[in-house]
């Protein structure tokens, strides 16, 4: 063979800058040879385009109507466990449960076996067997039961009646047989007859005023104390 015919019948392969150049003018002969990554992005900014501004619109209109919709009062809850109705048709709770806060923030908790509106829209409620819960702001707690009672839930007072029963953290323990209570100023009173025990002693008074949520304890009327014997060795 020929070696000039050889040579002569082979093309050189061109060169990298060669094809890059070639490329570059296919591709500005045609404008659709776009690469396929770029078109995703292009769809990209122009779905965010319409996104965002309908996103933030959204959002304002929720900040301007949020108030109106949390109509409810977030310091004062009700819970109940099922719903029941008496021989007039009147609708009752069962197991109703009432958080709340007093005026310092102290949570109270109020409880029964069966609750009753009093009226169409009434905020007042009607009580079986209640149980108040009181949280001090020592940390220590008060409880008071009764066998009925009244509950007005914008108030916050809490009417007892019928073997009314006062227990306190520290160990007392105090028994009438009407009792009205200030959940909300962390008072009560009664103007009957009253007995009360603990490790001090015994009292009895014609009636009672509680402050600050049970700290001070006064017995009105005529009263008498027993005290333990025993007491003051102890404390000595």
């Amino acid at each position: 063979m020929n070696p000039a015919e050889t040579t002569s019948g082979l093309q050189p392969s061109p060169s990298p800058t060669a094809r890059s150049e070639n490329r570059s003018r296919a591709m500005d002969r045609d404008p659709r040879a776009v690469p396929r990554g770029a078109k995703s992005y292009s769809r990209f900014v122009q779905l965010m385009k319409l996104l965002l501004p309908a996103t933030a619109a959204l959002l304002i209109i929720l900040i301007l109507v949020w108030p109106y919709l949390r109509t409810e009062d977030l310091r004062f809850r009700l819970s109940f466990a099922a719903v029941t109705a008496n021989n007039s048709e009147d609708p009752s709770m069962v197991n109703p449960r009432y958080l709340g806060f007093d005026k310092e923030n102290q949570a109270f908790s109020i409880t029964a076996d069966l609750a009753r509106i009093l009226a169409d829209n009434s905020t007042v409620v009607e009580l079986e067997m209640p149980k108040a819960d009181i949280t001090l702001d020592d940390g220590t707690w008060l409880v008071l039961t009764a066998q009925n009672g009244v509950f007005t839930q914008l108030e916050k007072t809490l009417t007892l009646e019928g073997a009314v029963n006062l227990f306190h953290d520290s160990g007392y323990e105090l028994q009438t047989s009407k009792a009205n209570v200030d959940l909300e100023k962390g008072l009560a009173k009664g103007d009957s007859a009253i007995r009360g025990q603990g490790p001090f002693g015994e009292l009895h008074g014609d009636g009672f005023r509680l402050i600050d949520k049970g700290k001070t304890i006064v017995f009105t009327g005529k009263s008498k104390l027993v005290i333990y014997p025993g007491i003051r060795e102890a404390k000595q």
